[in-house]
């Protein structure tokens, strides 16, 4: 299929970004989940802003916290001193598609897409990042917890750009990351990650958008088993039913895969 009309502007500067945006635009950046939504018609915007000549979006610094330029591209930051800093983020950005779309695929467009099934936004959960977004009248800050409002929607308003992810510097917790998917590469049918000292542990691909277990994080806080705190996590879980498994599968594969997590960060000390 090919996309319904639209108009096209390739903008060299944010400012120039943020007076093109409107109620039917769509940023383009990487393009790896946009570009097959237009051509399905799933997306159908009156106009495309194309943000890949605005100088600075793909930065990656490293001070007090990680901040990553929403256009800068996955691979690119895997490669980065930021995936030493935060060991997490470089585990969960090899799960990511394949090596040909992390060459274009962004870290913020993953972020702004919203898949309940991606990696990025669990991790931005996990670690307590917060996105930067600009608009005509100022920027904001806005916490992962309060960013991610449903499948494939966020708390971006129409007239805001993503324009940075900030994550916290140093975080040397031990982790663990677990996923399961039909192959590498794809979406995950359900994953968990765990953090210890202090517990955080996030699941993702079985809903709406990725979520915390605070009950299950306060028994691993307290040293329960993994087995115990697997069933913590997913005593309540309600996953979705789609053509790629039933929610009892997932309900399934999530504890194993909690247990997985949990045995891997507590190997990590």
């Amino acid at each position: 299929m090919k996309p319904a009309r639209f108009d096209y502007v390739a903008v060299a500067s944010t400012d120039e970004a943020l007076d093109a945006l409107a109620d039917e635009a769509k940023v383009l950046a990487g393009g790896q989940s946009l570009v097959p939504l237009l051509n399905m018609r799933l997306a159908r915007p009156s106009l495309l802003v194309d943000v890949n000549r605005v100088p600075g979006l793909d930065r990656v610094e490293l001070d007090e916290a990680v901040r990553i330029g929403a256009l800068a591209r996955q691979a690119d930051v895997l490669a980065s001193p930021a995936a030493a800093a935060v060991p997490l983020l470089a585990a969960a950005l090899r799960h990511v598609g394949h090596p040909a779309t992390r060459s274009r695929g962004t870290i913020g467009g993953s972020l702004a897409h919203a898949d309940p099934a991606a990696e990025l936004p669990a991790i931005l959960l996990a670690l307590d990042g917060e996105v930067v977004a600009r608009s005509r009248t100022g920027e904001r800050k806005i916490a992962a917890e309060a960013f991610f409002t449903g499948p494939f929607t966020t708390a971006l308003r129409a007239d805001e750009l993503l324009t940075d992810v900030v994550l916290p510097r140093p975080d040397s917790r031990p982790f663990g990351f677990a996923e399961l998917s039909r192959r590498h590469g794809d979406f995950a049918l359900a994953g968990a990650i765990v953090l210890l000292r202090p517990a955080r542990l996030v699941l993702f691909g079985l809903g709406g958008a990725p979520e915390r277990a605070p009950v299950a994080e306060r028994a691993l806080d307290e040293g329960a088993p993994a087995a115990e705190v697997a069933e913590a996590a997913t005593r309540d879980l309600s996953p979705v039913d789609d053509v790629h498994a039933d929610g009892a599968y997932r309900r399934r594969i999530a504890a194993v895969l909690v247990r997985r997590a949990i045995q891997e960060a507590r190997s990590r000390g």
